[in-house]
């Protein structure tokens, strides 16, 4: 399992705009990508939109809970977060749109910083010089692998089952 962010990945130290965007507004499409032969094992997200968008991930791994970020996924595109089997049932994301502004969040409160972090624990996050954040849950029901699909209204793009 990998435990922390992608080196290749590109980063940013821009702020993550605080735009909300309706949460009726955007749909989030989730689903298990299943595999015919060996199975691969992953976390995926999949960009449905044509902005960038910044991806920060929150999970408990054998130790504690850990949030990581930032992945940044050109429009259209898709990105493993997480390579390898899953080890836990949810999995939290917390969403940024870099182009038009807006997010994807929730009510699980993790923490995250501007720049690329991985960071242990969810508490006391304002205490300890971390900003506190909304994810938005997902239940991957104990599959090895979990595709999530962000998409924006009338893009909807259902997951892979």
């Amino acid at each position: 399992m990998q435990t922390s962010p992608d080196p290749r990945r590109e980063t940013t130290s821009a702020p993550a705009p605080r735009a909300r965007l309706s949460s009726l507004a955007v749909l989030i499409g989730l689903g298990v990508l299943t595999l015919a032969g060996p199975a691969l094992a992953d976390l995926r997200v999949c960009n449905k939109t044509p902005s960038r968008i910044g991806i920060a991930v929150g999970y408990k791994d054998e130790e504690a809970w850990k949030t990581e970020g930032w992945w940044n996924i050109a429009g259209n595109a898709c990105e493993t977060l997480l390579a390898g089997p899953l080890v836990s049932r949810f999995y939290y994301l917390y969403a940024v749109d870099y182009d038009h502004g807006g997010e994807w969040s929730g009510r699980s409160f993790m923490c995250t910083q501007e720049k690329t972090f991985t960071i242990k624990g969810i508490d006391d996050c304002l205490k300890r010089g971390f900003e506190r954040t909304g994810f938005f849950e997902i239940d991957t029901g104990e599959q090895r692998t979990w595709t999530v699909q962000l998409t924006e209204p009338g893009r909807a793009a259902p997951g892979t089952p």
